[in-house]
Parts: C-alpha cells; sequence; structure tokens
C-alpha cells in the first residue's frame, strides 16, 4: 500500500461533472480532503473509498 501526502495529485476512475479527473490531496486521515484541478470544488472523501477508486491504483506524485 501506498503513503498519501498533503499536496499529491490523484487521478480517479470517475471524472468531475468539470471535465476533470485529476485531484490534489490537501488533508489526510480517515477521511481525505480533495481540491479539483480543474474548477477548484473541494471535497471530503473517506480513505478506504479513495483507495477504491483510485485511477491504476496510485498517486501521480506531487508534492517533493
Amino acid at each position: 500500500m501506498f503513503v498519501l501526502r498533503t499536496g499529491d495529485l490523484v487521478r480517479l476512475r470517475k471524472r468531475h461533472p468539470c471535465g476533470s479527473d485529476t485531484w490534489e490531496v490537501l488533508r489526510t486521515g480517515v477521511d481525505v480532503r480533495l481540491k479539483c484541478r480543474g474548477c477548484g470544488r473541494i471535497i471530503l472523501i473517506p480513505r478506504e473509498k479513495l483507495l477504491r477508486s483510485l485511477k491504476g491504483g496510485k498517486p501521480l506524485g506531487g508534492a517533493e
């Protein structure tokens, strides 16, 4: 399993209504706060649901 860090970029299987499928991790824990890279919308999603919906099963990177 991988570690999600604040600032990482993740790609989800389903696209956001704005058309983007890339999200930035703002906060981690039991719930993960994500910000859409297309429109800036912020959502809170349970970690387990996020891990199941990741495209490719891993984060893209981002914070280094």
